[in-house]
């Protein structure tokens, strides 16, 4: 006997490698199959480890594993690359974060749903609850311009239009006119008439207005104040003696004309007056007309100073009642109202008696 071959130890019977069957078996291939890397986006590269001899028996052959029999190459290589994939860094990690990627995309694919089956559920999604949409704009569509006025915070409540302006108040407003303005002269008779406001009076006197074409002044409101004005209970009626109608056309007594203080100074000097020192009105006797200077009835006197409508009314009466036949008086007495025929446009004092304006033949009537 070989001496080589009585010392040589006992060979050592090699463990079988994990497989089916033996103590080291793996996960189940269909584990394996359900977190392949390719359910993820990505494939972990195939890692090789170093190749080692395998022992031999003693006939020089490969060891099998359990059962005597060859273990299959293709699930050696399943069992190595599960055990590859434990041991790579950062494996689990990944599988994790992918498992996680999986569960977001599904959260969101649910509530994308559910918005679409639920239009009207009036939930707003991340982009309306970061962005929301301007004032006045629904949905976050196209906004239209707010063509609204701005108002001021402390600006006062709106009001309708004003009121139009009363007769009495119409009365009493200056009107700007120039001292010296000369008109066109042009006379426009005032269309319309008025009746006489006592039918049954003595006599009926008729008259027409004429208004200078061009002073700023309404024609149908001085007509209506020479109307107003004549038949008051106060003026030249004398309590049913007379009674005044105006016309605009036909047979008339006279004309009460408003002219301007160059055209009305034309028309008085016609009869032997001149009106320019003092710039007022006249009675053109020589003529059909009474003439009232228009600068006068927009500006009033001194002697009157703010009550514009009782020296309109005045100025009326007087130059009228020289056209009734009536001449100029002068004041009665101390504090006594004037008398309608005393020059009340120049002054309320003669002789040192003083009396107060007064615009009425019959002030207490």
């Amino acid at each position: 006997m070989d001496h080589r071959d009585a010392a040589a130890p006992t060979a050592r019977r090699a463990e079988p490698l994990p497989g089916p069957g033996g103590r080291g078996q793996g996960p189940r291939q269909e584990y394996l199959d359900a977190f392949d890397d390719r359910q993820f986006g990505y494939t972990i590269p195939e890692q090789r480890r170093p190749e080692r001899r395998r022992p031999e028996g003693r006939e020089g052959r490969p060891r099998t594993q359990s059962g005597g029999r060859h273990a299959s190459p293709r699930k050696r290589r399943a069992v190595l690359g599960d055990r590859q994939r434990r041991r790579a860094p950062g494996g689990w990690g990944r599988t994790l974060s992918g498992m996680a990627a999986a569960a977001v995309v599904t959260v969101l694919g649910i509530a994308v749903a559910v918005r679409v089956a639920d239009p009207g559920s009036g939930g707003a999604d991340v982009a309306d609850a970061e962005h929301p949409a301007p004032e006045g704009q629904a949905g976050g569509g196209a906004a239209e311009p707010d063509t609204r006025p701005r108002v001021p915070e402390d600006a006062p409540p709106e009001r309708g239009p004003a009121p139009e302006p009363t007769y009495e108040e119409l009365l009493g407003q200056r009107v700007e006119m120039a001292a010296d303005l000369a008109g066109s002269g042009e006379l426009v008779p005032v269309d319309g008439s008025d009746e006489a406001a006592d039918p049954d009076a003595t006599t009926l006197v008729r008259y027409r207005v004429d208004v200078e074409d061009g002073l700023g002044v309404d024609p149908e409101f001085f007509a209506d104040a020479v109307q107003r004005t004549l038949n008051d209970g106060r003026g030249w009626s004398n309590r049913g003696e007379r009674s005044f109608a105006r016309v605009s056309g036909g047979d008339h007594d006279f004309v009460v004309t408003l002219a301007s203080p160059g055209t009305a100074a034309d028309w008085c000097a016609m009869s032997g007056l001149d009106i320019t020192e003092d710039n007022v009105s006249c009675n053109s006797s020589s003529t059909e007309r009474v003439i009232i200077n228009a600068w006068r009835w927009a500006q009033g006197s001194e002697t009157y100073g703010d009550d514009i409508a009782g020296y309109r009314q005045m100025l009326i009466n007087h130059e009228v009642g020289h056209r009734l036949g009536y001449g100029h008086v002068t004041c009665p007495a101390e504090g006594e109202p004037a008398p309608v025929m005393m020059q009340q446009t120049k002054f309320l004092e003669t002789e040192g008696v003083t009396c107060l304006p007064n615009p009425w033949p019959h002030p207490g009537n």
